[in-house]
């Protein structure tokens, strides 16, 4: 960088000794720093893998990677879906207060439902990071997004049942064929279980919203 005396920061050397270092969104690609490219071309960098993410998630014929690509995790994705959802929530709520409450609500279950989720895996004996977990786990709410918006947008309650049932079907059956890869065979119960009781209180708050 010019701007401060000619000084140029060094570059870590990557597996092959080259300056390639390796993370979760691949910060240096082809020799140049994605700080030195422009901010449109990061944002649909960033667009496109949410869109790879979210359509493991819709479609059960991307799983057959066994979520290879949420292996690559991110927190843009699960932070938008909770502000969506929080949204969506709050504004079926009578009033200032509850909408507040329900809005925090939301927040609350996905980061730390993901942290017990994740220190449940851990003890279990499997091999997932932190952030890795809240990515899946995040994405993984998205079908319960598209249930929260139809329901606010009917508003009919039979059809809320039916939108929360299929969407609470569609999250579990997306994580699950994640997570139970990441645990042992004979203790992959164990480890399912919590991941069906993060969906079951999302799903409950979308039904009593």
């Amino acid at each position: 960088m010019a701007g401060l005396g000619g000084y140029s920061s060094p570059q870590l050397p990557g597996p092959g000794g080259e300056g390639t270092p390796s993370g979760p969104s691949g910060a240096m690609e082809g020799g140049h720093g994605t700080l030195d490219e422009p901010v449109t071309e990061t944002i649909m960098r960033d667009l496109r893998s949410i869109g790879t993410k979210l359509k493991y998630v819709m479609l059960p014929r991307a799983r057959a990677d066994k979520a290879h690509g949420l292996k690559q995790w991110d927190l843009w994705g699960p932070l938008f879906l909770c502000l969506a959802l929080g949204i969506m929530l709050s504004l079926q709520t009578g009033n200032s207060t509850q909408a507040g409450l329900a809005f925090a609500l939301v927040f609350v279950i996905v980061w730390i439902g993901s942290g017990v989720v994740t220190l449940n895996a851990v003890l279990l004996g499997g091999q997932i990071s932190f952030f890795q977990s809240v990515c899946v786990l995040g994405y993984c709410i998205f079908p319960l997004v598209i249930a929260a918006f139809l329901s606010l947008m009917l508003q009919i309650i039979w059809l809320k049942v039916i939108f929360v049932v299929v969407g609470f079907t569609w999250s579990t059956g997306a994580s699950v064929g994640f997570m139970s890869e990441l645990v042992p065979d004979d203790r992959k119960a164990l480890g399912v279980y919590p991941v069906w009781l993060f969906y079951v209180a999302i799903a409950w708050m979308i039904l009593i919203a």
